[in-house]
């Protein structure tokens, strides 16, 4: 886990972001297609985070962001490791299947959103290379551990750039001159040219294979990277930010990353790095969280603020990573708060109404998991979240359809006010066709919804006769 301070500073209140003002409203039964324009203007809106910069060694924002000094971190730190149980120890061996499966864990992750979008990490596909790597580079392999042997270190690196490394061509007795090469380049007292060019060929080396990685994550490579993520040379941390998540996808190394305190370093790569830099941060803060005790951990370090501006200014491809990467932190009730004080809820709606750029299922099931607590619920609302799921039920394709209808579900199973609402746009004759002709998931939720609906007007209608039965009386 991460190295904790024992500082003292106590905590600071949590700014509470105001949420957006309430989205445009509708007639009854109007079509929502009648103001998708008013709904999804391009500027962002009101209480809606600001665009960070994209410049390495920029900040990003001082108000839009949560900035808390290493000292108050570590003091949450300390009170979360004051509850927290030990951590799991890793796996010490893995057969060829299991190594596998762990490779594309994370390329999988987005198909729990969309069946047609991907996940991809790095910007120069290290992680969809991953997907295709060969089932014999077992992390079964012998490498050696102990001290190099000056001997074997004193290789050119620059070869690194035209070897062959397949497991045929590069077995790990000809790789481990390299990655011992590598961390001695990235020492304290090395030049930051050599630095930075030990960072690009650490993440070069482990980009490929399940046993490479395993062999620099033993190498004493990570403790070194982690000082390059608060580099103020751009290159340097985004090299050191891919390089640590392509070593987190073997599982073992997810454990020495966090041990080597790196959470705090990527928060800041997150904030301050460049635009790569801050999608590949999001990712490996994503691998990282496949260890549940770290999410509250990356949570109490600020990920979560930095995480809603990629909402708002990032590429198509940093705001899929920063969806992934929210939904698997909001997991944890305090996350949910955290990213509805950070004004998530806006930036959300928005892309709702970004159809086929493969964000809009990704938006939908953030929405809904934020709407579990009482206060999403109400953001959603006066985000105008209501109206624009249900023109995804109107209009939208059969996936979106289903993700709507499973959004407006967790809005309205608890809040008649809710209901009413959904009501009141016109959602009945959607939800009605829905139950008809939707997949099997989605006629569920939406009959689910329906009863809720009916048990709605009925309330109302005993309302509205007792109180016309009491007006007679009198």
């Amino acid at each position: 886990m991460v190295s904790l301070a024992g500082s003292q500073i106590p905590s600071p209140s949590p700014g509470q972001s105001p949420c957006a003002a309430a989205g445009p409203q509708r007639r009854p039964g109007r079509s929502m297609r009648t103001i998708r324009s008013a709904l999804l203007q391009p500027d962002s809106a009101p209480g809606s985070p600001a665009a960070p910069r994209d410049g390495g060694g920029g900040d990003a924002g001082d108000s839009d962001i949560e900035h808390l000094t290493d000292s108050v971190i570590d003091f949450h730190l300390s009170e979360l490791a004051a509850t927290a149980g030990p951590a799991h120890p890793a796996a010490v061996a893995k057969s060829s299947s299991a190594i596998n499966a762990a490779a594309t864990e994370l390329l999988e992750l987005s198909r729990d959103f969309s069946d047609y979008s991907s996940f991809n990490s790095d910007i120069s596909g290290e992680l969809e290379r991953l997907a295709m790597a060969a089932a014999g580079a077992g992390a079964g392999a012998a490498f050696r551990s102990d001290a190099p042997d000056p001997a074997r270190a004193a290789v050119d690196l620059n070869d690194l750039e035209s070897m062959d490394l397949s497991p045929d061509a590069a077995p790990l007795e000809r790789v481990e001159p390299f990655v011992l090469a590598c961390v001695q380049a990235l020492g304290p007292d090395a030049a930051p040219d050599a630095r930075r060019a030990a960072a690009a060929r650490i993440r070069l080396l482990a980009k490929h294979r399940s046993d490479i990685r395993e062999l620099i994550g033993v190498s004493g490579a990570i403790p070194a990277l982690v000082p390059l993520l608060r580099s103020t040379d751009p290159v340097a941390q985004e090299n050191a930010v891919t390089a640590l998540l392509n070593l987190s996808l073997e599982e073992r190394n997810r454990s020495a990353i966090t041990s080597a305190g790196a959470i705090k370093p990527l928060v800041y790569a997150l904030r301050t790095g460049t635009a790569a830099a801050k999608q590949n941060a999001a990712c490996a803060l994503l691998s990282l969280s496949g260890i549940e005790e770290n999410r509250a951990t990356i949570g109490a370090c600020g990920a979560i603020p930095p995480l809603v501006a990629l909402l708002s200014a990032g590429s198509t491809r940093g705001k899929k990573d920063a969806l992934t990467t929210l939904y698997r932190l909001c997991s944890a009730r305090r996350n949910k708060e955290r990213a509805v004080s950070a004004g998530a809820i806006v930036p959300l709606v928005h892309l709702i109404g970004e159809r086929g750029s493969g964000t809009c299922e990704k938006a939908m099931v953030v929405l809904g998991s934020l709407a579990g607590i009482a206060e999403g619920r109400d953001a959603v609302v006066e985000a105008g979240g209501i109206p624009a799921l249900v023109e995804a039920i109107e209009d939208g394709p059969a996936k979106e359809k289903e993700f709507a209808v499973v959004a407006l579900l967790q809005l309205c199973s608890d809040c008649p006010h809710n209901r009413a609402l959904l009501v009141r746009e016109g959602a009945i004759p959607p939800l009605v066709a829905l139950s008809q002709s939707g997949s099997a998931r989605a006629k569920h939720k939406a009959e689910t919804l329906l009863g809720y609906l009916r048990e709605q007007r009925q309330g109302v209608g005993c309302r509205a006769g007792s109180v016309a039965a009491t007006s007679l009386a009198r």
